[in-house]
């Protein structure tokens, strides 16, 4: 039996092993903190930034513009994820998983960094927010390429039946990097009140945010340069000549399709969600600071629901948990939804149980995404599949501030973030039954 040969059946037997490697607690733990970094850069704008959106902004702008364009920030990054999906899944998959991690955290940081140094509308115009909007670009095509590698490293080398585990505890870096946003900038508020344009948080206060999320990616940077191996199972596996070209073939085009139909219902959930509440709690006149609160909090039991929903699919399967929160995001949260923002603030309390509770019905379902859609494609295109899998389906959502602008037309502009959210849901649950169980599949 040749070495080849060998190396793969000891990497096979290591990975159904319960134990995991001391290779893999490495590389688990470089993708929960790349999920993590990942996701400040993602939510600064929509946590630290939006008290300070003044400050790039003309002064007479309408509410429902300066929400949109505020909208727009956010979504720029998410445009970016697919193209830095196809780039890095591409390499990741022909070059090795390790080193495209690197060269994507290395782009974080510095375009985070590079955007703390922006000046406002009264030195640069519509200059400021134009450069912003490139950034937030290029920062969205460096983090489509960091989970698009890191994550499916980290999974070859988890235990199958761990999988779903670890797998949650990854995604876990998502509310744990909202946690980090939420605190530092309620600390900032605190310290410096937001206010005018001319205030101290719009000034810079804004920018010690985006500053400790650039520190956080260098830090992550020299820990994964250091640390974090190549995989095994990549080494020892057949390599694609195009690993896109493959992707996009007969063979593996249906997976990737089902694949793309559930992202697509999460990321119009997330929009919905994540995205729009912030900026709907701001139209209805609730404090920055109570809003942020309530995010905080939320965060916090999202970190554990995430993680609870990865290992709870290691017993009912991954499939079973993508249709309970399918179901759910079209028909309880979207109940609740409509309380909070027609009647349901009625006091600080009530509104931090709404927000958490629109939350938990639905946002937990990114604990299951990252042991589902690795285990959906073979080693050979498997970096190119989770990315573009992943980030593709960004683009249809990416759209909805400009869809909720549409649904006006039949609707208050605060209610149809809900509408959003049910096709979401629908998505989702659709998606899950027309694909496969996946939690005893073998990588």
């Amino acid at each position: 039996m040749g070495k080849a040969a060998t190396d793969s059946i000891l990497v096979t037997k290591d990975q159904s092993s319960e134990k995991l490697s001391e290779e893999g607690k490495k590389t688990l733990l470089a993708a929960f903190f790349g999920f993590t970094v990942d996701m400040i850069d993602v939510y600064l704008p929509i946590i630290a930034l939006a008290p300070a959106m003044v400050y790039f902004q003309p002064a007479d702008l309408s509410p429902t513009v300066a929400t949109t364009l505020y909208f727009l920030v956010f979504v720029l990054s998410l445009i970016g994820r697919p193209i830095g999906s196809m780039i890095f899944g591409y390499y990741g998959d022909k070059i090795g998983r390790r080193k495209t991690t690197l060269v994507s955290i290395l782009g974080i940081a510095v375009s985070t960094l590079l955007i703390a140094l922006l000046p406002g509308y009264a030195a640069w115009g519509l200059g400021g927010i134009i450069t912003m909007a490139i950034l937030r670009l290029f920062a969205g095509i460096f983090m489509g390429g960091e989970y698009t590698s890191a994550n499916p490293l980290a999974m070859e080398y988890a235990p199958k039946q761990k999988r779903g585990l670890f797998g949650g505890f990854i995604n876990a870096g998502f509310p744990a990097g909202t946690i980090i946003v939420s605190v530092v900038t309620l600390a900032t508020l605190k310290l410096f009140p937001a206010g005018d344009a001319t205030s101290a948080y719009a000034v810079w206060g804004w920018r010690i945010p985006f500053i400790i999320g650039a520190l956080l990616s260098f830090a992550l940077f020299i820990y994964s340069y250091y640390k974090v191996p190549e995989s095994e199972v990549w080494k020892e596996s057949k390599k694609a000549d195009n690993p896109l070209k493959d992707l996009f073939s007969k063979a593996n085009l249906a997976q990737l399709g089902q694949v793309f139909l559930v992202m697509s219902g999460v990321w119009f959930a997330t929009n919905a969600i994540i995205s729009s509440l912030p900026g709907m709690l701001k139209m209805l006149k609730v404090d920055s600071t109570l809003s942020t609160n309530a995010q905080l909090i939320t965060n916090i039991v999202m970190f554990f629901l995430f993680i609870f929903a990865g290992a709870i699919s290691q017993k009912i399967g991954r499939k079973a948990v993508l249709i309970l929160f399918g179901i759910l995001g079209f028909t309880v949260s979207p109940i609740l939804y409509y309380y909070l923002l027609s009647s349901g603030y009625q006091s600080a309390g009530s509104l931090i149980l709404l927000v958490l509770l629109v939350n938990s019905l639905v946002i937990p379902v990114f604990g299951v995404l990252t042991s589902y859609i690795t285990e959906r494609f073979h080693t050979g295109v498997r970096a190119s599949g989770y990315g573009v899998g992943y980030s593709l389906a960004l683009i249809i959502p990416a759209l909805t501030p400009f869809i909720m602008l549409g649904l006006q037309r039949f609707m208050p502009y605060v209610y149809t973030p809900i509408v959003i959210l049910v096709i979401g849901g629908l998505f989702i649950t659709i998606g899950a039954l027309i694909g496969p169980e996946t939690k005893e599949v073998d990588l």
